[in-house]
């Protein structure tokens, strides 16, 4: 097997290489002939449903959100970060995250007794442990943005029909737990100078990572707050190494893949898309997923590649609610015609009403904002198209289903360009 220049193979259980990701149509799925009845399917997709303008833009749940741990994060050593920016749409809004992790007020008398007046947090912000639950929620997905890590999960909305089922919650703990822990080893960073070449660099290993993050996950829905769910995991962590000239720094992706959202890196200098990574799945839309019953464990199931990467790179975390509605060379171009746009002042400014506190953050990017804002309505355009031509309905005839039109589900989109860190 030949793997791209650039592309290491650090961990694949199934021996699988990533598919031509060029090609318009994908392979044809396998499909096992004995289905667990243990792992949750896909849910049949409901109406469609009428967000307002901003909504279209940058839904947001009513379980909340923070990105304000982010920015304690300091990793003055690494020579290179992201600037990103997101997008989000939810086919329905998320239900509040229950107690202890969210108690609002009761609101009537009829309603059941609340905590809130012991919180220590009164805006209304999901807590565990005693910190404020990291990422966004939009729909059952959840997604990171920091300076060396992204992430999108995607829960699987079938637990929304099932006693104390929240694919939300798990989803947002499971992402929340892994960028601590992330950050916690430091993001690979030795000590010393960061252009010294002798520089000693800790190991990475972000399916660790992602193994304590699904134990404290585990822990926290547990009696006495046991809560059911599964979600899918892609997260892309931003490391350096000293292959340039003279030991220069260059920039190193670590990919993490369980289930099928996506991380894809796109050179825009060359119109290419060096990376994808591969869908996992059980069968035809159920994917592998960590949670309530399912098999999948992360030292059994998670991929992890080490991709090198350049400066000006774009790296993509979407969920399936994208590669679902969009090809891959239309969600390349995409994002490489709203940067050029951007650039050329060509592009109509973003809406950033629903993320103006975020603007002191490390990360935060018009630019990003702009190009997952462009990603995130083309795939809602051909999501809400019955009679559109999409991935999901190719994937649907190879398996003999008579399947038209896109995919109605929830879209959430990073988009994280690679640049120097700031001295």
């Amino acid at each position: 097997m030949i793997l791209r220049p650039g592309v290491v193979r650090v961990l694949c259980p199934t021996g699988h290489l990533p598919p031509n990701i060029i090609s318009r149509r994908r392979p044809s799925l396998s499909v096992q002939s004995t289905r667990s009845q243990s792992t949750a399917t896909r849910e049949e997709l409901p109406p469609p449903q009428v967000l307002s303008e901003s909504d279209a833009f940058q839904h947001i749940s009513s379980a909340g959100s923070s990105f304000e741990s982010t920015k304690t994060q300091e990793t003055p050593l690494c020579p290179f970060r992201f600037a990103a920016g997101y997008a989000l749409h939810a086919k329905r809004h998320s239900r509040p995250f229950p107690p202890p992790f969210l108690s609002l007020p009761s609101g009537s008398f009829s309603d059941p007794l609340s905590t809130h007046h012991q919180s220590r947090d009164r805006r209304r912000l999901p807590t565990v442990n005693g910190e404020l639950i990291r990422g966004l929620t939009n729909g059952d997905d959840a997604v990171f943005i920091g300076k060396n890590f992204v992430c999108a999960n995607d829960g699987v909305g079938a637990w929304a029909t099932r006693e104390k089922g929240h694919a939300a919650l798990w989803s947002r703990l499971i992402l929340h737990f892994w960028a601590m822990e992330a950050e916690k080893h430091g993001y690979g960073i030795g000590i010393g100078d960061p252009t010294e070449a002798g520089k000693e660099m800790k190991e990475l290993n972000p399916v660790a990572y992602l193994t304590s993050a699904f134990e404290d996950t585990k822990k926290a829905t547990s009696e006495p707050n046991e809560w059911h769910g599964t979600t899918t995991a892609s997260g892309a962590l931003l490391s350096f190494d000293h292959r340039g000239d003279n030991g220069a720094s260059e920039p190193i992706l670590y990919v993490t893949q369980l289930g099928d959202s996506t991380i894809m890196v796109v050179r825009p200098r060359d119109q290419e898309i060096i990376y994808k990574t591969k869908e996992q799945w059980h069968w035809f839309d159920c994917p592998r997923q960590l949670g309530t019953n399912s098999p999948d464990t992360p030292e059994a199931n998670a991929v992890m590649d080490r991709v090198e990467i350049e400066e000006g790179d774009v790296v993509i975390a979407t969920s399936d609610g994208v590669g679902d509605n969009l090809w891959d060379h239309e969600i390349m171009q995409n994002v490489i015609d709203s940067m050029r746009k951007w650039d050329n002042g060509e592009a109509q400014p973003i809406d950033a009403t629903e993320n103006e506190f975020e603007k002191e953050d490390p990360w935060y990017s018009e630019k990003m904002m702009y190009a997952s804002q462009q990603l995130m309505k083309a795939a809602r355009t051909i999501a809400e198209d019955p009679f559109a031509e999409s991935p999901y309905m190719e994937k649907a005839i190879d398996e003999g289903l008579s399947i038209e039109g896109g995919k109605r589900d929830d879209i959430s989109v990073v988009a994280a360009l690679c640049t120097r860190s700031k001295t």
